[in-house]
């Protein structure tokens, strides 16, 4: 969806989030959805400024801009930017919006009779149609030879599903070769004390209301939790192995005994003396919690679920509770789609797992993190708050959103962005600053080692952060501006040699365009954002320079292996 940055500045429209013009300049999106938000009061469904100023003129966008469900009716219904459905139709395609989904409510009759009457020029009409057709024309959609059924499907009867049924495999062993990769490096480590990776358990006591749920790996968009909830009785379509079952291929010789303890979010515990039991009996207990996904109240977590508190939902921190108070450790694994505050477990947890919604491969991959058969690499792409209050915390804060004399809160998160460990140890060092100063249409270099000295092979997530500490405009503490895999046999080394442009370092100026400043930064490389390894103090010179959209958005980040000493 693309929207504004949270900013007040409209007079330039290059004060967008780099990943959007990622998106459409590099990665080649032909399709563009508009955000609900509106921005200094302008809806983006109706803002000509982002949809085709932005968007087409100056990135040079050329495919089509399709409105998010109901967006459109919405500058009606809930922005009041529009006093009837004609209004709101004229007035998303004055800004650019070519489709109007789901169906069709403003773009139908109200649009045609605006049309006709002239309220709606008919040359908005042409334009999104000939982008439509375009797009169409591109994809053959259009040729005298397309036809809309697949070749699997032909001389099957379109109306009969059981002739349908098999035809098609949208889940074969290179979709599961690609999701089990996805999923294994996605799964964060986020604490241990040396009880992971289990070593031949014989007793494993696995609890939780996610512990033996199929869909606890998916998404509120996935097809069993988006339609096949309204469809009781219809399978899942898709394999969908358990926690349970894929611990028991992991530990065939351990015994595993299970108990739910509470639902979700409905606060039963009618089942937690039977899991207090199994928890005493067990050399481990394996407490699984998390989301349930779905849309609009279905769920604890997806499109429409909000969170008042950042708690675990129903009853699941008194389970934990309850199971740290007990003698057998607790190992805390997540499939959630958000992260929670997890109180007493971030320091009295034996190990803590967390995973978002890993998909159809993820309780592999959490069986294999367990085991140790994956060493983890993944990272935290969001902070795990200390506290369930902390609503929706950022490592981009300013000076005056961290900890500090001017509030009695501490918003210092348990696990910090970028956080995740691994089941062996790496050494950064030999930091070389190849080029400390650099005008402001420049460049730094630098370089550094980074060494596997554990027992095994391992993924190092090295992070590149710009700390920018005087400007005429506040600015985060620090910005993640790059970051790198890199996989490490035992003790060999890899020598990174890194380039940072001067653009990396613009932002927003007061006037509303980006600007890149002369003055001191540092460049800190970073294991997370709150465990820099390495930090080099460089010096931007020259006059101030703006840039816009062809600015460099991408450090470059080569890898060399260090011959052996």
């Amino acid at each position: 969806n693309l929207a504004p940055a949270p900013m007040g500045a409209r007079e330039r429209a290059d004060v967008l989030l780099p990943p959007f013009e990622m998106a459409v300049r590099e990665g080649g999106a032909r399709s563009v959805m508009n955000a609900y938000t509106d921005t200094d009061g302008v809806p983006a469904a109706a803002d000509e400024d982002l949809l085709t100023g932005l968007l087409r003129d100056t990135w040079g966008f050329d495919g089509t801009v399709v409105a998010d469900y109901f967006a459109i009716a919405f500058l009606k219904t809930l922005h009041g930017v529009a006093a009837d459905w004609a209004g709101a139709a004229g007035t998303a395609l004055h800004a650019g919006v070519d489709v109007e989904l789901p169906n069709v409510k403003t773009f139908g009759a109200p649009l045609a009779e605006a049309v006709a009457d002239g309220r709606v020029p008919e040359a908005l009409v042409d334009r999104a149609v000939r982008r439509v057709l375009a797009q169409k024309v591109a994809l053959g959609l259009l040729d005298p030879d397309w036809n809309p059924v697949p070749a699997a499907l032909d001389g099957a009867d379109p109306d009969d599903p059981d002739a349908l049924r098999g035809r098609i495999d949208l889940d074969g062993p290179q979709n599961r070769a690609l999701a089990r990769t996805l999923a294994e490096e996605a799964v964060v480590l986020l604490s241990n004390d040396g009880t992971l990776p289990f070593e031949r358990p014989r007793r494993i006591a696995l609890i939780g209301p996610n512990a033996d749920e199929p869909v606890a790996v998916l998404g509120c968009y996935s097809f069993p939790q988006h339609i096949g909830v309204r469809h009781p009785g219809t399978p899942l379509g898709i394999e969908l192995p358990t926690l349970r079952e894929t611990l028991a291929a992991e530990f065939p010789d351990a015994e595993i005994t299970v108990a739910r303890g509470t639902g979700i979010d409905d606060g039963d515990l009618c089942g937690l003396r039977e899991a207090v039991r199994l928890a005493r009996e067990a050399d481990v207990a394996l407490l699984v919690l998390g989301d349930r996904a779905g849309l609009f109240g279905r769920g604890t977590s997806g499109e429409g679920c909000d969170a008042e508190s950042l708690a675990l939902p129903g009853a699941q921190q008194h389970l934990l509770d309850t199971l740290l108070d007990l003698e057998t450790p607790v190992v805390t694994v997540l499939l959630a789609g958000r992260p929670y505050a997890l109180g007493r477990a971030v320091e009295e947890s034996a190990a803590i797992v967390q995973s978002f919604f890993p998909g159809e491969e993820g309780t592999h991959a959490i069986a294999g993190v367990l085991s140790g058969r994956v060493n983890p690499s993944g990272r935290l792409p969001v902070g795990v708050p200390r506290g369930p209050g902390s609503q929706p915390g950022t490592y981009l804060g300013a000076r005056l959103a961290h900890a500090g004399a001017v509030s009695n809160i501490d918003p210092t998160p348990a696990f910090a962005f970028g956080h995740g460990l691994s089941y062996t140890r790496f050494d950064w060092n030999d930091l070389a600053v190849e080029v400390q100063e650099a005008p402001t249409d420049g460049e730094f270099a630098l370089a550094f080692t980074v060494r596997n000295t554990g027992g095994r092979s391992g993924t190092e997530v090295v992070q590149l952060y710009l700390h920018d500490p005087v400007a005429s405009v506040v600015q985060p503490v620090q910005r993640l501006v790059g970051y790198t895999r890199v996989a490490l046999e035992p003790g060999e080394a890899r020598r990174l040699s890194v380039t940072v442009p001067a653009d990396l370092a613009s932002f927003t100026g007061r006037d509303g365009r980006r600007v890149v400043e002369p003055g001191e930064l540092e460049v800190r490389f970073a294991a997370s954002s709150a465990d820099p390894r390495l930090t080099a103090r460089v010096a931007l010179t020259g006059a101030e320079r703006h840039v816009d959209h062809t600015r460099r958005l991408h450090a470059t980040i080569l890898q060399e292996p260090v011959a052996p000493a």
